[in-house]
C-alpha cells in the first residue's frame, strides 16, 4: 500500500481513516475484536462513519485526487455496510439460536425433540 501514498503525511492520514473504518466495521459486527468476540452497536458505528464524513467535508479541496478517491470509497462502502448490518445481524442471531438449540439437544437428549416411531401397522398401510 506504500506505493499508493506519496509521502508520510498521506500515509498517516489513511491510518486515521483506517482506524475509523475498522471501528465502524467492528461495531457493525463485520469484524471480530482481538478476543474473537463480535459486537453490534449501530450508534457507535454511525459515530465512526459521521467522523469520516466530517473529515471528508473538512478536507475537501485539500487532498490529492487519490486521497479523495480512497476516502470517498471508504465512506461509501461503510454507508452501504451500515444499511446491510441489521439484516446480517438478525441472520447471525437466528443461526446462533439454531446452533444453541442443537448443542442443547446433544447435551441434554432427554429434553430434546422426540419423533414418535412407534406408529401402528395400520397407519403404514
Amino acid at each position: 500500500m506504500a506505493e499508493i501514498f506519496h509521502d508520510d503525511e498521506t500515509a498517516r492520514f489513511f491510518q486515521l481513516v483506517h482506524l475509523f473504518q475498522r471501528s465502524a466495521l467492528l461495531q457493525m459486527g463485520q469484524l471480530p475484536d482481538t478476543e474473537g468476540n463480535v459486537h453490534y452497536n449501530m450508534a457507535e458505528a454511525k459515530e465512526a462513519i459521521d467522523l469520516l464524513r466530517m473529515l471528508q467535508n473538512k478536507t475537501k479541496g485539500n487532498l490529492q485526487d487519490i486521497e479523495t478517491s480512497l476516502l470517498n470509497g471508504v465512506v461509501s462502502e461503510l454507508q452501504l455496510q451500515f444499511m446491510k448490518a441489521p439484516a446480517i445481524h438478525r441472520k447471525r442471531q437466528q443461526e446462533q439460536n439454531q446452533s444453541d438449540a442443537i448443542r442443547d439437544t446433544f447435551a441434554n437428549p432427554q429434553k430434546g425433540p422426540v419423533e414418535d416411531l412407534t406408529g401402528s401397522q395400520d397407519e403404514e398401510e
